[in-house]
Formats: C-alpha cells, sequence, structure tokens
C-alpha cells in the first residue's frame, strides 16, 4: 500500500434533471487499499462509479482513475479498471472455466485458457471450472464474477455493493477474496449498504449523504467523532453503525440495509 491516489475527485458534481445526486464529492483513495463508500438508498454511489468507470459523464468536476481523467482519456481509464456491478455478468450456460476464456478472448490476451485456469485456482474454483455456472452457489458465482473483472490485472477494482442477496457464508468468502486482491497491491473501491462489511474490509471508509462526503478517515478516526465511550461494567466502543447513524441522522439511516 502507498499514499500515492489510485482515484482522485475533486467538485464532482451530477443532477437528473433538477435532482442533484452529486453536489460537490471530493475524494482520494490511496493506491493499494480497500476504500469503502457508504450511504443510503440514493445517496450516489452507483452515479459515482459509473462515472469514475467512464459509464456516465459528471456536470462539474474532475476526477482521475490511476493517473488519468475519466473525461479526456476515457479508454487509458477503462485500460485500467475493472468493474463488478450489483448483479453477477456470468453466463450460466457456460462452465466457470468458459466464462473465463470468453472474457480473457474479448480482451485480446494471450493464452485464454492458460488465464481462465489461473484465475480459477486463485479464486479457489478449480474444482467447478467444468461446471456449469448454473449449478453453482451464490457466492461461488460472485467469485466467479470478480475473477473475470480481474483478467488483465486491471490496478483498479470497482466493486458496487458486491455481497447483496448472498447468505452470510457467501458474503464471507467474497469478503477473502477481495482482501486477497488488496493484498497483491489492487485498489479496491467497494460500495456499501452494510455497515460490517466496510468495518471488516475497508483501509478508509467515506459516508456519503444527500450528493456529500460528510465523514472519511479510518474506522479509528470515524470513532473518535463520537463522544468517548462510557464505563459501567464493561467498555462498549461505537461501532460503525453507531457513527453512521450519528453522522447522516436516524430518518435517513432507515433506508440503510443491515445483514439479518
Amino acid at each position: 500500500m502507498t499514499m500515492t491516489p489510485a482515484i482522485e475527485i475533486v467538485g464532482l458534481k451530477k443532477s437528473y434533471g433538477d435532482q442533484a445526486v452529486l453536489v460537490s464529492v471530493d475524494l482520494s483513495v490511496p493506491t493499494g487499499t480497500i476504500f469503502a463508500l457508504l450511504g443510503s438508498n440514493g445517496a450516489g454511489k452507483t452515479t459515482a462509479v459509473k462515472i469514475l468507470s467512464t459509464l456516465l459523464k459528471a456536470d462539474g468536476g474532475t476526477a482521475t482513475v490511476n493517473g488519468y481523467d475519466v473525461a479526456t482519456q476515457p479508454a487509458r481509464v477503462r485500460e485500467s479498471i475493472s468493474l463488478t456491478g450489483q448483479s453477477a455478468a456470468v453466463d450460466e450456460v457456460l462452465t466457470g472455466r468458459e466464462n473465463l476464456v470468453l472474457v480473457a478472448q474479448l480482451r485480446h490476451l494471450k493464452d485464454p485458457g492458460g488465464l481462465a485456469d489461473g484465475l480459477l485456482a486463485r479464486f479457489g474454483l478449480t474444482d467447478a471450472g467444468k461446471r456449469r455456472v448454473k449449478t453453482f452457489s451464490g457466492g461461488m458465482r460472485r467469485r466467479l464474477d470478480i475473477a473475470m473483472s480481474f483478467i488483465g490485472d486491471p490496478p483498479v477494482l470497482f466493486l458496487d455493493e458486491p455481497t447483496t442477496g448472498l447468505d452470510p457464508q457467501s458474503r464471507i468468502e467474497v469478503w477473502a477474496t477481495v482482501q486477497e486482491l488488496a493484498a497483491q497491491g489492487t485498489t479496491v473501491l467497494l460500495t456499501t449498504q452494510y455497515l460490517d462489511e466496510a468495518e471488516q474490509l475497508a483501509d478508509r471508509i467515506a459516508i456519503l449523504h444527500e450528493g456529500r462526503i460528510i465523514a472519511n478517515g479510518t474506522l479509528a478516526e470515524l470513532k473518535k467523532m463520537l463522544p468517548p465511550t462510557k464505563v459501567e461494567y464493561v467498555e462498549k466502543q461505537p461501532s460503525l453503525e453507531d457513527i453512521f447513524l450519528a453522522v447522516v441522522g436516524h430518518d435517513s439511516a432507515q433506508q440503510v440495509g443491515t445483514p439479518r
């Protein structure tokens, strides 16, 4: 991990008609870190990711990814990133290996079969590689989806709510995969509504609320925003959920999902 920013956003703005989604977003994501972007439904998380991945144009401000401007150098940005959306983009008719080979071929990479085999091993899917994806569990599909995004070793990976709808065991499997990628130097921008997910994974956390970043820091730094803990019989440290509710207010936070 270095402190050189892999993603740099200054004054980013986006509106849909009269509805301002991003008002003025400033954000810096250091290289090789897992950065969590938290927010309620409609807070603008997916809009920000779409702008950073060149799928949507901003109305104002600037953004760079891996040193390239998303507005003026979109092709270079696309070469530097992969995006995993909220639904696994896998072909259920194909086998796990065939999905990976197909993506490698579409990217015109050498030895698609060798790349596929390496990624199956890397993501713990070797035994399942010959099975059709329709037989995979939710966690296996998600790991395959992330593996497909990682073909070509992009330095920056966007994960837009990657564990939505997964059971607890599948979520843990995805978490382990994300941590492994970051340990190998990949920068991960993770959007999530699950506060424990950010707490478990992120090196830094930002809270996006009503189009603005209203809190940004490490978990330890965010905890300092609340009053010191009270010691009665035991010491209770504030959770990330406590911090989130204190910052955005209980009414707004009711839209945020927490795993059951």
